[in-house]
């Protein structure tokens, strides 16, 4: 199956929705899709003392919050070394390896000065089919969505909808096996041995912030911010909500829709 044009899509979802889910079963199912990550582009960046990871890394050892502007780099950065940017400047990732930090990192626009320093290589986003991923991280807010319209439009934002009960039961049900991170679920998902994990027989334990009182709050603080958000791409006429109680009832609307539009 071929796309017929470039898919730049985003899944929005409460905490327990089951986006990672969706996500992983959407680049199953159509390999075309890349998946980016802004938490892997930071990782792998601070991983590799690239300029953009020496300053981030900079930032969150004095405790301070990675700002919109090194994760709008981070990813114009990755968008343009996978060539899905044109008519954009070479990349300063690309750039970098050919010099030393110090001195890659003063050749970096200043962001104080302009803040859309790198994050602006063009505004003419490839179309092509193989320009299609799946971003997750990124945006959060309204705010950071409207930067990124300025590099990439997104074309499809998945508003994924699943009642609070049916998601806090859920959660109130969920299992980890911690060193490992394998989650297991007492309704559904269940491990061999009750409490225990199915490949060491460790002891399961539930996470803290899977109390009801600790989700609630999780729950508001993304309503409060996701609402902005999507009303941003709903003007933008790129919306699409999907409804289910479980997974396995949303993925096979989302595939349906997803081929309506792109294949």
């Amino acid at each position: 199956m071929r796309l017929r044009r470039a898919a730049r899509v985003i899944l929005v979802g409460a905490p327990g929705v089951g986006k990672g889910t969706q996500s992983e079963r959407l680049l199953s199912r159509f390999p075309q899709l890349s998946a980016i990550s802004s938490g892997d582009l930071l990782r792998h960046n601070v991983k590799n003392r690239t300029p953009l990871g020496i300053k981030v890394e900079n930032t969150m050892r004095t405790g301070g919050l990675v700002s919109d502007d090194l994760i709008l780099r981070l990813i114009t950065n990755e968008l343009s070394q996978r060539g899905w940017l044109s008519g954009g400047q070479p990349s300063y990732m690309a750039l970098a390896s050919a010099m030393s930090a110090d001195v890659a990192e003063s050749s970096i626009p200043d962001l104080e000065a302009n803040p859309n320093a790198g994050a602006s290589l063009s505004r003419q986003a490839s179309d092509d089919p193989s320009a299609s991923f799946l971003l997750d991280g990124f945006p959060r807010t309204a705010v950071q969505a409207e930067r990124l319209d300025d590099i990439v439009p997104i074309n499809w934002v998945v508003s994924l909808q699943t009642p609070f009960s049916v998601i806090m039961e859920r959660i109130s049900s969920r299992w980890v096996h911690e060193p490992s991170g394998r989650v297991y679920n007492t309704t559904f998902n269940t491990p061999k041995v009750p409490g225990r994990d199915d490949v060491t027989g460790e002891r399961l334990v539930q996470r803290a912030d899977d109390s009801e009182e600790v989700y609630r709050a999780r729950f508001r603080k993304f309503q409060e911010t996701s609402e902005p958000l999507l009303e941003h791409y709903a003007k933008k006429g790129v919306l699409w909500e999907v409804h289910g109680l479980s997974s396995d009832e949303i993925s096979p609307q989302l595939y349906r829709e997803f081929e309506r539009r792109f294949l």
